[in-house]
């Protein structure tokens, strides 16, 4: 793999920048330039190998699009969370039968079911640097959206290429802002089958009630199985298919860690934006993440009143109620902690000590000073449209209207060569299109569709009239005013007449001409049609927005690396959603004057939090095991029982979810799912003393497979360290 100049500069420091913090999202390449500070904090396997993505420990560690997950037997079992697999999970969950409450367990492959459509497992093969080839064809006349489309176009090049080879996936990821580009080329396993959750009284035990908070007592595990065509290749579902044989899996821990113990977890962080700048930072804790926060709970009340829990419409949701609370939470918390916290003072504060830096020599003000004011000028000119992007954005949770938006631009867009087709239109992304038209026949209801398009309608028109978009007032007759009982008139008869409800009639639309949409009767598709030339519109202005601050975002990122290093700060990039390998202790904290909060938590915790009401509504066999005490073969020597949950110091964000947490001699201690509500700020600043991550500890995991829910069939299969 060629690593370029520029990183090879930043890693150079490394070691004396982490050596006393466990902040940063390293890149794997990176993680031979700290072995010294890893070997001193716990690391027993060579640091070379874990820089090696063929080889143990990091071909077992997978993608599943979102969150992460590994390999854990030689049959291609792979475990994450149990929130990762919920969409699989209710999906194939009915108001007779289900698994959400119940929980799922095949004791035999046929047993198995089939994940939610689309679900994929990524196994990443191969990074390479490819920044040169992109930004050699970047000449300093390409500006605004040509810039964009240039590296838009050399993407689809560099991945047509890579994707030559049938079965895999393959990005091109920017880092750093698009001072870098990476080529990332994953094997694409297309038969993933659900094949273990506990009940949801383990699975989701506190709910939304304990999320990002300490003491935490989830089992918030399950697992899938890869299956391959009988060549060994990626393969649609078969019943002939068979079980991946993954290159190496993970052993599984049942002697765990303890206080202070090294721990590494490897994973794909979705996002981070620790490099935004000091106006972005204060927009979005003032203004965005107040409104989405809001716009998340109305959204959650809305379908909350029209789905009553326990009927069929309320199982379709679930899935994406968990995800409105999940972050609507986050968003709190965030939010609570910027307002008490000091990191707008300290983004303030870097900002005007790198300003003084750049302009104390006149060649670096001469460099950066113009990229500076370049991007703030950008950063201004994108809160002018934020609140209506936001509501509109929200409004796509009417699924029927965003379903026909996407239809219709497919159409448009197969009127072009392949190659010239918007990304997630070519013909690539037909499988997962169609698995998302597929998905939506299980987390759709008109009546609640139409409740949502309403609301957040309601929302738009309340917007000053330079950010409306005539066509979309036009269509839903609000150009002079929002009569709401006109407006439901009208989304009732939509609802009505449209036919895109139904997977069938939405299916039979791909491949259907421009013509063919515009002379079509259903409203939903009406719609699309109507609002088309705005859609382009807006997207020609954010390419040509996005093209600007190509040019300037690197290069204040430039500066950034040049300041930091000479400073002996650590650099890192950002998160985007690709392999990165965090380390840190096992390790407590204390929150707030006089509480301290102890690094474990234990079945007690269980016993002690229990109601029998949702969410701390633990299964009968599970109480009646924890009294019985049967607790051999997976205690924590000082604790004298099984630890439930625990704390650590690892750098990780959303994307993580799922990721396995390993010892320093690469065994699973502990699966990691959240992190705690006072770090929860750790996307934008992070802060050691309140940094942590929450992980379901091995043992309990291992304790409630075998003693609870005898899932000994998939225990056996796995390698698992009892001495």
């Amino acid at each position: 793999m060629k690593i370029s100049v520029l990183a090879l500069s930043v890693v150079s420091v490394l070691t004396a920048a982490v050596a006393n913090a466990d902040e940063g999202m390293w890149q794997p390449h990176q993680l031979p330039e700290l072995e010294a500070v890893l070997k001193a904090k716990g690391l027993q396997i060579d640091a070379k190998s874990i820089a090696e993505l063929t080889a143990f420990p990091m071909n077992a560690v997978i993608s599943l699009g979102g969150c992460t997950a590994s390999f854990v037997s030689k049959q291609g079992l792979a475990l994450t969370n149990h929130h990762c697999a919920y969409s699989s999970i209710q999906h194939n969950s009915t108001a007779q039968n289900n698994l959400i409450e119940r929980g799922f367990l095949a004791r035999t492959p046929a047993e198995e079911l089939p994940a939610a459509p689309g679900s994929k497992i990524l196994v990443t093969e191969a990074v390479s640097n490819v920044t040169q080839q992109i930004k050699q064809e970047l000449t300093p006349q390409l500006q605004g959206k040509d810039r964009f489309e240039k590296i838009d176009q050399l993407r689809k090049e560099l991945v047509a290429e890579c994707e030559a080879t049938a079965g895999y996936r393959c990005g091109v990821y920017s880092f750093h802002g698009g001072l870098e580009y990476y080529l990332i080329k994953q094997l694409e396993i297309r038969d993933v089958r659900l094949v273990h959750a506990p009940p949801g009284g383990v699975g989701v035990f506190g709910g939304d009630i304990d999320n990002w908070m300490w003491p935490r007592h989830t089992g918030d595990y399950a697992f899938y199985r890869a299956y391959v065509g009988k060549d060994g290749k990626p393969a649609d579902y078969s019943a002939d298919n068979v079980a991946f044989v993954p290159p190496s899996a993970l052993k599984v821990s049942a002697k765990g860690i303890q206080e202070g113990d090294f721990v590494m977890v490897l994973g794909y962080p979705g996002r981070t934006n620790r490099y935004n700048t000091a106006f972005e930072v204060r927009n979005q804790f003032t203004t965005v993440l107040p409104a989405a926060r809001q716009y998340r709970h109305e959204a959650i009340a809305l379908i909350k009143q029209h789905a009553a829990e326990g009927t069929e419409a309320r199982i379709k949701y679930e899935s994406i109620l968990a995800g409105l609370a999940n972050y609507a939470k986050n968003y709190d918390g965030m939010i609570q902690t910027y307002q008490k916290g000091s990191t707008q003072q300290r983004k303030d504060e870097f900002e005007a000590i790198l300003q003084r830096w750049i302009e104390a020599e006149p060649s670096r003000k001469a460099k950066y000073k113009p990229a500076l004011l370049s991007l703030q000028q950008l950063l201004e000119v994108e809160t002018t449209t934020q609140q209506r992007d936001l509501i509109l954005n929200y409004f796509d949770y009417a699924q029927l209207f965003s379903t026909g938006r996407k239809l219709y631009r497919l159409a448009l867009e197969q009127q072009k060569p392949d190659e010239e087709r918007e990304t997630g239109f070519q013909q690539r992304d037909q499988e997962r299109f169609k698995a998302g038209l597929k998905r939506m026949s299980r987390s759709f209801d008109g009546a609640v569709d139409l409740e949502i398009a309403l609301h957040f309608l309601k929302h738009y028109a309340a917007l000053p009239k330079p950010q409306r978009l005539a066509a979309l007032d036009q269509y839903f007759g609000i150009a002079e005013g929002f009569d709401e009982t006109a407006v439901r008139a009208k989304l009732t008869q939509i609802y009505q007449a449209s036919l895109l409800g139904d997977e069938i009639e939405r299916l039979a639309w791909i491949g259907k001409s421009v013509e063919e949409f515009k002379a079509s009767q259903d409203p939903a598709i009406q719609f699309a049609v109507a609002l088309a030339e705005t859609d382009l519109q807006l997207e020609n202005d954010s390419k040509n927005h996005a093209g600007k601050l190509a040019v300037a975002r690197p290069k204040v990122m430039e500066a950034v690396i040049a300041f930091n290093k000479a400073s002996q700060k650590p650099v890192y990039a950002d998160a985007n959603g690709t392999l990165r390998v965090t380390f840190g202790e096992v390790k407590g904290y204390q929150p707030r004057d006089g509480v301290a909060y102890q690094p474990f938590t234990t079945l007690k915790g269980i016993s002690e939090k229990q109601t029998g009401q949702t969410p701390f509504n633990a299964p009968a066999a599970q109480l009646a095991a924890i009294a019985k005490a049967d607790v051999s073969g997976f205690t924590h020597p000082v604790l004298n029982t099984v630890p439930v949950n625990f704390l650590s110091t690892v750098d990780t964000t959303g994307g993580n979810s799922g990721s396995p947490t390993l010892n320093g001699k690469a065994e699973l201690v502990g699966l990691l799912f959240d992190g705690v509500i006072e770090g929860i700020i750790g996307n934008y600043d992070y802060d050691p003393a309140l940094n942590r991550s929450i992980h379901v500890d091995s043992r309990y995991l291992l304790w409630q497979m075998e003693k609870v829910d005898g899932a000994t069939n998939l225990t056996a299969e796995m390698d698992i360290v009892r001495e």
